[in-house]
């Protein structure tokens, strides 16, 4: 059987496996792609140990708090590819949208009824750890759950760690022993398995494999799931196909630009894989490996201890290093963050001093004070931030220096930084591509101090938390094109 690293696989169930089941099941739920896939790796391996059939089940739930059209087609556009590429392969692809809150309970458990064991991903957010412990609660076969999430391993630390910094640092020391263990690249690269003719017909009849027409994208059958539906879907394509392109896209023409044109909204040099490392249709080990290869990298390159410093430590260029922190580094710490807290959605998860600081200048007068609605409308009178606005409700994206100007705009409009707090979630987690996510939380709080220090000097409304302004930013960057693309009639 593979080897998975012993701290990316936990077991939800202490039931046996079931030899004389008719086949493994597989649960994509987080790590939506067929390559560099720990969690893939565990159920082939399991599959070819037990000489059984393979059984995918991508399922997509409706009817949560911000499921929208636009992330429902999203997810569709990877499960039409996955559809596509899979279709010769010796296993069962069953992807399963939920029409209707409620709809797809039960049908985990009843598809165990059958396995001999039943394999599923690690994602420490949203609404996918209580669905989990749910099916395990009725499943009665062995279940585990392997964490495909990061280049660390999120049981490796065994603490929450408050700043970037010294997360870096704990990464520099620990990633060399987990960069050696990799998932595969292809799984299913000949694969010889037993073939399944089909799933139990009375389990297709009551969970309905999702619709030609619905995969198609066809706009009748998006309306018809329960989805906010007044969030329509955006140009971006999802699936593993159009994520490893655009990944290709940034390391060939985006990458050398990186360092000095990411934090320019005009120069087109950030990565655009937010999305597709949000729904896992690109996993961090696909990308660390497309670039290390593109840098002719090899282990022996890393600083020989860790250095704690952003820059230097991998012994890649300079933009790659940058983008490392970004991908490595900031990624992470959400996940850690998500992954050792229930509470990182709220505004109470905040360090002591942002609060005591924000507590006492909750009552300053605002310049301006807006509604949510005018905000999701982008009614504000500061043209930089409403463009920002502008492109997160029309795209599902927001540039990613544009997202910190943005929400230190909210919490200097909003009555309170309780409510600030409250708007960034909302208008973020309904909008953006890659909402609901440990990065939207990390990026969020950041805001309002998570991960940060007290600055100087104290401000009104901010108090020490770090300040930015609209005028400061027209200065930096380089936004004319950005402004036009995203002006009201745009």
């Amino acid at each position: 059987m593979a080897t998975i690293p012993d701290l990316r696989l936990g077991l939800l169930t202490d039931a046996p496996v079931r030899c004389d089941g008719a086949f493994v099941l597989y649960w994509m739920t987080a790590a939506r792609r067929t390559h560099y896939n720990y969690a893939l790796d565990r159920a082939v391996a399991w599959a070819r140990d037990l000489a059984r059939p393979l059984v995918i089940l991508e399922d997509l739930r409706s009817g949560r708090r911000w499921d929208s059209a636009r992330g429902h087609r999203f997810v569709l556009g990877g499960m039409a590819d996955a559809a596509r590429r899979l279709a010769a392969k010796p296993l069962v692809y069953y992807p399963y949208v939920e029409p209707a809150f409620g709809d797809a309970d039960g049908l985990v458990p009843a598809l165990a009824e059958r396995a001999c064991v039943v394999v599923t991903d690690a994602y420490p957010c949203s609404y996918w750890p209580a669905v989990t412990a749910r099916a395990a609660g009725e499943v009665r076969v062995r279940m585990e759950q392997v964490d495909s999430c990061g280049l660390l391993p999120m049981l490796a630390a065994g603490k929450t760690f408050k700043t970037a910094a010294s997360l870096r640092r704990f990464l520099q020391a620990a990633l060399p022993e987990h960069l050696s263990a990799p998932p595969m690249k292809d799984p299913l690269a000949r694969l010889d398995l037993p073939r399944l003719d089909g799933l139990p017909k009375a389990i297709a009849r009551r969970w309905p494999a999702v619709s030609e027409a619905l995969l198609g994208g066809e706009a009748g059958a998006l309306a018809a799931l329960d989805v906010d539906q007044a969030v329509g879907p955006a140009r971006a394509t999802g699936g593993e196909t159009a994520g490893a392109r655009t990944l290709r896209t940034f390391l060939r023409d985006r990458l050398a630009r990186y360092a000095d044109g990411a934090r320019h909204p005009d120069d087109a040099a950030t990565s655009d894989l937010s999305p597709y490392l949000r729904h896992g249709h690109v996993g961090v080990h696909r990308v660390f490996a497309e670039l290390a290869a593109a840098e002719g990298w090899s282990p022996d390159r890393l600083a020989p201890k860790p250095t704690g410093k952003r820059e230097g430590w991998w012994g890649m260029d300079a933009s790659a290093e940058v983008f490392l922190d970004e991908l490595v580094t900031w990624r992470e710490i959400g996940y850690n963050y998500c992954h050792r807290r229930d509470d990182y959605a709220e505004y109470a998860s905040l360090p002591d001093w942002a609060r005591a600081t924000l507590a006492e200048h909750a009552g300053d007068p605002r310049p301006e004070t807006y509604s949510l609605e005018a905000l999701t409308a982008a009614q504000a009178a500061d043209p930089l931030w409403n463009a920002a606005q502008r492109q997160l409700v029309r795209t599902g994206r927001l540039h990613n220096y544009m997202r910190m100007l943005w929400g230190k705009k909210i919490l200097e409009w909003s009555p309170s930084p309780e409510v600030a707090a409250e708007r960034m979630i909302e208008l973020n987690n309904r909008f953006a591509l890659d909402g609901r996510d440990p990065n939207s939380y990390t990026g969020i709080f950041w805001c309002l101090g998570r991960y940060d220090r007290p600055w100087g000097p104290e401000r009104p409304i901010f108090g020490k938390i770090r300040y930015m302004t609209s005028e400061s930013t027209r200065r930096k960057l380089h936004l004319a094109r950005y402004l036009e693309t995203y002006r009201p009639d745009g």
